[in-house]
């Protein structure tokens, strides 16, 4: 399908690419099918942070990265009531995403914590849950972006 994108132009988006999200997303409840756009760098290699693009609302994008690239001990435990509508969860098929906030002020970059996107790879379901762990809405993360970028530099 052809989807005109506020931030990425005109994309196609194929009908196996798009994620269901039963009950929308937090805030946007009237959003349910999504698709992930990678921005590329220029050497080929995907850049950390992605985007969930909106189906239904081409003009909603949000940036969204993988909570392990900025905190590597990330494991919240979920109520697995919350997550039953996605069917069947493995290690193998479960992607974790966070959103990012981009203020104006970019060294104040932060990922919310509290509220991870659990994706079905398999089934293509997803589901933004609320984490009862004592984790932040607002982690900063431009320091350790910086941090990774200048090590990979070496």
């Amino acid at each position: 399908m052809q989807l005109n994108t506020r931030l990425f132009g005109e994309i196609e988006v194929e009908e196996e690419k798009v994620i269901f999200f039963e009950k929308g997303l937090i805030g946007f409840p009237h959003c349910q099918r999504f698709t992930l756009i990678y921005d590329e760098a220029e050497d080929g290699k995907r850049k950390n942070i992605s985007w969930l693009q909106s189906i239904e609302e081409p003009g909603f994008a949000l940036p969204v990265i993988d909570p392990l690239l900025i905190k590597e001990d990330y494991a919240p435990q979920a109520d697995h009531e919350l997550l039953k509508n996605l069917g069947n969860l493995t290690e193998e098929n479960t992607y974790v995403l966070v959103t990012v906030t981009v203020p104006s002020d970019v060294k104040k970059l932060s990922v919310n914590l509290k509220a991870p996107i659990v994706i079905n790879v398999d089934e293509k379901k997803a589901s933004q849950i609320i984490i009862e762990d004592s984790f932040p809405v607002k982690y900063p993360i431009y320091e350790i972006l910086q941090a990774k970028k200048e090590k990979a530099g070496e």
